[in-house]
């Protein structure tokens, strides 16, 4: 459990330390996903997106991973922090794709991860899972490949869709 003290501890650390430099908005989203990690699972949750521009973008989140692990229902808690990075100028659809880089961590494993996003919506990373100590999901342990394939959905969209 020490471990992912330690690990939020650090994330925090690096995400108060860089809002503190300068002034940056805050977007909230929903999002849904898919998430490989052993076996399937499905993800709900939501996320808090930092911008000062859009040349670099850090999102924060929290969600809830459901699925079948040794068929039994489980669902996990998960927390993620990714960074997305673009910086070519003088294209004609602005920053339409990010270079993203984060980690994610449940109660069962750590997980580095790198991907791709489509306008900072649709998401699609792979890394590795390290689990946390003897951790094991319905007795099946949680370490190996890891793949994202995530939708985000801006809340400012939800509310001008029902407006």
């Amino acid at each position: 459990m020490m471990n992912v003290r330690t690990a939020i501890t650090i994330l925090s650390v690096f995400f108060v330390s860089i809002f503190a430099k300068a002034q940056y908005t805050m977007h909230k989203m929903i999002n849904v996903g898919y998430v490989y990690q052993n076996q399937s699972f499905g993800e709900v949750g939501g996320k808090l997106l930092f911008l000062k521009n859009d040349d670099v973008i850090y999102r924060l989140g929290g969600s809830a991973l459901m699925g079948s692990a040794n068929s039994q229902f489980a669902i996990m808690p998960k927390l993620s922090a990714d960074v997305l990075l673009n910086f070519e100028k003088n294209v004609d659809f602005y920053h339409s794709y990010y270079f993203l880089v984060g980690a994610e961590g449940t109660n069962k494993y750590l997980a580095p991860k790198v991907g791709i996003s489509l306008f900072g919506i649709l998401d699609l990373t792979g890394g590795y899972a390290f689990p946390i100590g003897n951790a094991r999901l319905n007795g099946k342990k949680m370490e190996g490949l890891n793949v994202n394939f995530t939708l985000n959905i801006p809340t400012v969209f939800i509310h001008d869709m029902f407006k």
